[in-house]
C-alpha cells in the first residue's frame, strides 16, 4: 500500500510537470566532491556523504537535484533556452533521522533555466499550487519572499532567521546574540524583517499569478521566510500544509548565480523541489485521500479453476491485456476459488473474471465486481464491452 501511494504521488506530480511543459532528466547518484562542496553553505556541506573511490577520486552522493542540474547545464551549452526540466530521484543527507527528515529521500524537482523573468517564478508557483490541489490538498499556502530583502545580511544570520517557525522569536534573538548581536540589535533586526514590504519583483509575480488563475488564498508574502541554502538569489518559496507539523512539503526559489560557478557566466534559473516522503506524511496526517492511479495493482484478476482450464484463463488474460486492461492471472491452479477472490479483495482489484469448465463449455465468462458484489455471466465475445470503466 505504501508503494502504491508513493507511485500515485509521483504519477500526479509527473502529470502536472508535463502539463506545464517540463521534460524529464536524470543525473548520476555520484558527483565529484568538488561539484557538490561550497555550493550550499558550510552547514549543508557537513551533511554531504563524501568518500574516496577505488580510483582515488573524491566523490559524494548528491545532496539535492539542483546542483547536478547546474552541472548538466554547464556541460551542455547548446541546450535550447529556456530549458524546462523535471527530475525525480533520491538524494542523501548525513543528518539525524527524525520526523520529516531522512538520510535518503526522494525529491521531485522542476526548474526553468535561462530566463530571469518573473513570469518563470510565477509559473513555478502556479505549478506548485496545481500539484498540491491535484494531490488532494485544499488547505495550504505557498509562502513567498525575496532574498534581496536580506541582501545586507551575512549568510549565518539568514540561516538563523530561517529558524523562526521552529524556535520562535526568543529563540532567534538568542541565537543572534550568540553570533555577536546585542539584544537590542537582534530585536531591531527581527522587527525590521517582519515589517518589510514586498519588492517590485514580487509584485509582478503576484500579478502574474492572478492572470494564471491562481486564487490568492493559496499564496502569501512572508518576509521572514529565508531558506537556508546559500545559492538562492531572489524569489524564494515554501509550501506548507495546514494540519501537518512536519515542515514544508516543497520549497525552492531563484538561483541566478549557481550555474555560473561551473562556467564563469551567470545563467538565471528558478525551480521548486517536492519532498515525496513529507507529501505522503501530510496526506496521512491530514486525512487527505489520493486515488492510487498509476499504481502497479491490476484492474482485473483472471481466476484459474484447475490445470485443465489454465490455458483458457491465460488466453482470456492475453485478450484483456491486448485491450490495454491491466490484468493479473492467479498464479496457482491448485488454489480454491474463494481464496482467489479473497486475494483480489485484499489487493483492491475491482473486477474478477471467473473461468471454469461450465464457462468454457458455454463460451461464457463469469464477471464479479468486488466492490458491489454483483456477479454476471456474459458471452466471451462481450467481455471487453462489459468492462467499460476499466
Amino acid at each position: 500500500e505504501e508503494a502504491r501511494l508513493r507511485e500515485s504521488v509521483i504519477t500526479t506530480l509527473k502529470e502536472v510537470f508535463s502539463l506545464y511543459g517540463f521534460s524529464p532528466l536524470e543525473t548520476p547518484a555520484l558527483e565529484y566532491a568538488e561539484t557538490l562542496l561550497s555550493k550550499y553553505g558550510k552547514e549543508a556541506d557537513k551533511l554531504i556523504y563524501q568518500f574516496r573511490d577505488r580510483g582515488g577520486r573524491e566523490v559524494g552522493l548528491r545532496y539535492d537535484l539542483t546542483v547536478p542540474l547546474a552541472r548538466v547545464i554547464a556541460s551542455y551549452p547548446t541546450l535550447p533556452m529556456p530549458f524546462k526540466r523535471y527530475q525525480i530521484q533520491p538524494v542523501w543527507r548525513a543528518e539525524k533521522p527524525q520526523a520529516g527528515r531522512y538520510r535518503e529521500f526522494l525529491q521531485c524537482d522542476a526548474d526553468i533555466v535561462g530566463t530571469g523573468s518573473p513570469i518563470a517564478d510565477a509559473e513555478i508557483i502556479a505549478m506548485a499550487v496545481t500539484a498540491l490541489k491535484n494531490l488532494g490538498f485544499t488547505d495550504f499556502k505557498i509562502l513567498v519572499n525575496d532574498r534581496n530583502l536580506f541582501a545586507d545580511l551575512p549568510m549565518e544570520t539568514i540561516i538563523i532567521l530561517d529558524k523562526l517557525d521552529k524556535i520562535g522569536k526568543d529563540g532567534v534573538i538568542a541565537e543572534l546574540v550568540k553570533k555577536g548581536y546585542s539584544q537590542e540589535k537582534g530585536k531591531s533586526l527581527l522587527s525590521k524583517i517582519q515589517t518589510a514590504k514586498t519588492t517590485p519583483s514580487l509584485e509582478k509575480i503576484f500579478s502574474y499569478l492572478v492572470k494564471l488563475g491562481i486564487e490568492e488564498k493559496f499564496y502569501k508574502f512572508n518576509p521572514t521566510l529565508a531558506r537556508g541554502l546559500e545559492y538562492y538569489t531572489g524569489t524564494i518559496f515554501e509550501a506548507q500544509i495546514a494540519g501537518y507539523p512536519g515542515g514544508s512539503v516543497a520549497g525552492g526559489g531563484r538561483f541566478d548565480k549557481l550555474i555560473g560557478m561551473f562556467i564563469g557566466k551567470d545563467i538565471p534559473a528558478v525551480g521548486i523541489s517536492f519532498g515525496i516522503d513529507r507529501v505522503i506524511e501530510a496526506l496521512r496526517q491530514t486525512g487527505t485521500l489520493l486515488e492510487t492511479k498509476g499504481a502497479s495493482s491490476a484492474e482485473v484478476l483472471v481466476t484459474v479453476f484447475d490445470a485443465k482450464t489454465l490455458s483458457y484463463s491465460l488466453s482470456i488474460a492475453n485478450r484483456l491485456r491486448n485491450a490495454e486492461i491491466s490484468t493479473e492471472v492467479y498464479p496457482d491452479e491448485e488454489t480454491k476459488l474463494d481464496k482467489q477472490l479473497k486475494y483480489a479483495d485484499k489487493k483492491g482489484i475491482e473486477w474478477v473474471v471467473i473461468v471454469g469448465p461450465d464457462e468454457i463449455k458455454d463460451k461464457t465468462i463469469t464477471v464479479k465486481n468486488m466492490q458491489t458484489g454483483e456477479q454476471k455471466r456474459v458471452k466471451e465475445t462481450s467481455l471487453i464491452k462489459y468492462l467499460p470503466d476499466v
